[in-house]
C-alpha cells in the first residue's frame, strides 16, 4: 500500500469512530452543539462516500463501510 492509502485508510477509521461516538452522544444529552456535532459527521460521512464511489474506491478500502449516514447518523 502506498503511504496515501494507508493515510485514507486510517482517516476513514478515525472518521467513522468519531462519527459513531458523537451519534451515541447525541443520543444520550441531546444538546444543540451534540445534535450539530453529529450532523457534521453525517455530512463528512456523506461527502467521503460519495467520492469514493465517484473515483471508483471501494468503501471497504477506507473502512467507510457498515455505516449509513442516512440511518446512522440522524
Amino acid at each position: 500500500m502506498t503511504i496515501y492509502e494507508n493515510y485514507l485508510l486510517d482517516l476513514g477509521v478515525l472518521i467513522k469512530e468519531m462519527a459513531l461516538d458523537a451519534k451515541k452522544t447525541a443520543t444520550d444529552c441531546q444538546t444543540d452543539f451534540a445534535i450539530g456535532y453529529m450532523a457534521g459527521f453525517h455530512r463528512v460521512v456523506s461527502l467521503m462516500q460519495q467520492q469514493a464511489e465517484a473515483f471508483g474506491i471501494p468503501l471497504e478500502k477506507l473502512e467507510l463501510n457498515g455505516i449509513d449516514p442516512d440511518t446512522d447518523l440522524v
